[in-house]
């Protein structure tokens, strides 16, 4: 045999332990579906070298064991007082099951004594629904004007536009006054807003800031695992008293980065009473891991002023990269399989995994009315050919599907039997699922519901239906289905 075979079969036998190695890994990574797995391992094995790539820039969602160690340091130190135990046990049970699912993901007990307002214009139409973000953004603007002691923000996206201005005016003007200001936003999602004179003007003002996951784990200058991890929560506490809380960034409807999808269609609501110290320690989580200021102790304080007994109940919740199991997923089935007689969701992106898939087509066969709107048009290829191949089974299963297509419809709401409301920043697809640092709220309460109901009811009555998944043709129905075999990965 020649040195040549030799150095070809020693080539070739480590090309094959490589791959054979890192499908290993794919197999035995810990909080990772079946799908995904699969997905991975086929990935890597049909595609040589660009597979083992792929995966090791792809396929491990560590933020970095360092980081991992701090932010697990911040969630111990944040305590939250317990909930009165009444609150679960009076609840029916399947409320109390989605109490206890929730519960279970960050320790948030269920809390009364909340006030939760959704924000909007009560005089825009259907047909004007970027009024209800414009109010939204006003609203957040007067809780920071009226600050006295802090005002903690976190967005995933800051735009420096007439809105993100607004905002960025405040904090500055509430941080001359002596306000303690605490201003959090991911790195890549507001990039451009790190280099505008309104994070210079926050800075200035003496408020203090942090670009959420501006490193990513490393192997020398290589970047290992996710580089697009991301927190994409919003969340904005003012002097433990009030938070604001669902889907709006701290950006114009108009949303100039992707004009071409505007505008940009959200939901926020405000909260006080108790709800607001488990958004405070959402919040804490992301600033301590970041800073390392010792202010775990904030989540504990009291509301100002305590908040009078009864009102809403309500139940916070947050997860990330580091969240044990499907959690997001878990909170969804939940929610689905709390409904008993009618289910309205909406959500821009709907990419769901197995069992989130499942529960939504078994709903309609439980007797339960179940309404899907998402967009006509979706700033995502990927996602939208993953979405419309689903499409038929969702038909099939008795589903209303409705395309809304006045704008990206960005609000991601679930009603329950109109009595219980999920609002948030998570979206049903991979990446809030398994990958973003997300947060949920939980709203038991027939008089919210009823109005978050009427802002869906008014997405709908705008919306085009969907009867039949239309005719495709070989290739697009290949393209679309390829784009979903490849959601797990993505």
């Amino acid at each position: 045999m020649s040195w040549q075979s030799v150095i070809d079969v020693f080539i070739t036998a480590a090309v094959f332990i490589a791959h054979l190695a890192v499908a290993v890994l794919a197999m035995t990574r810990a909080n990772r579906t079946p799908a995904s797995r699969v997905a991975w391992v086929a990935v890597i094995l049909a595609l040589p070298f660009v597979g083992i790539v792929a995966y090791f820039f792809l396929g491990e969602t560590s933020i970095g064991p360092v980081r991992a160690k701090r932010l697990e340091d911040a969630e111990r130190a944040v305590s939250v007082p317990p909930a009165d135990p009444l609150i679960a046990k009076d609840a029916d049970r399947r409320t109390a099951a989605l109490y206890d699912l929730i519960a279970s993901i960050n320790g948030f007990a269920p809390v009364a004594g909340n006030t939760i307002t959704l924000l909007g214009d009560p005089a825009a139409p259907p047909t004007e629904p970027t009024r209800d973000s414009d109010a939204a953004v006003a609203a957040l603007v007067a809780a920071i004007d009226d600050a006295r002691e802090s005002v903690h923000v976190c967005f995933y996206i800051w735009l420096d536009d007439h809105n993100g201005g607004l905002v960025a005016g405040a904090v500055s003007a509430a941080a001359r006054r002596g306000v303690t200001c605490r201003i959090a936003v991911d790195t890549l999602g507001s990039r451009a807003f790190l280099k505008s004179a309104h994070w210079r003007q926050m800075q200035d003002a003496g408020a203090h800031l942090l670009a959420e996951l501006d490193d990513i784990p490393r192997l020398g200058r290589l970047a290992v695992g996710r580089p697009d991890l991301r927190n994409h929560r919003k969340i904005a506490v003012i002097d433990n008293r009030i938070a604001f809380i669902g889907s709006q960034n701290c950006a114009d409807p108009a949303f100039r980065v992707k004009p071409k999808f505007a505008p940009w269609i959200d939901v926020l609501a405000r909260c006080e009473g108790p709800i607001v110290r488990q958004a405070q320690a959402l919040f804490l989580h992301t600033w301590i891991e970041g800073t390392g200021e010792p202010i775990a102790h904030l989540a504990a304080a009291e509301p100002l002023p305590e908040h009078a007994p009864g009102g809403i109940a309500a139940q916070m919740y947050g997860t990330g990269p580091t969240t044990h199991g499907p959690a997001m997923s878990d909170s969804f089935v939940s929610a689905i399989y709390s409904a008993r007689t009618e289910l309205i969701i909406t959500t821009p992106y709907l990419v769901p995994d197995e069992a989130l898939l499942r529960a939504l087509c078994a709903a309609p066969r439980r007797g339960i009315r179940t309404t899907l709107i998402v967009p006509a048009r979706n700033d995502s290829t990927l996602v939208r050919l993953a979405s419309r191949s689903n499409y038929r089974d969702y038909l099939d299963a008795g589903i209303e599907l409705y395309e809304y297509p006045l704008g990206l419809l960005h609000s991601k709401t679930i009603t329950m039997d109109g009595e219980r409301a999920l609002i948030g920043s998570a979206n049903m697809d991979r990446r809030s699922l398994e990958l973003n640092f997300e947060d949920n709220l939980l709203i038991v309460d027939p008089e919210f519901t009823a109005q978050l109901r009427a802002r869906q009811l008014g997405y709908r009555s705008v919306s085009r239906r969907i009867d039949a998944p239309g005719r495709r043709s070989p290739w697009r129905e290949l393209v679309q289905n390829t784009a979903a075999l490849l959601s797990p990965l993505l």
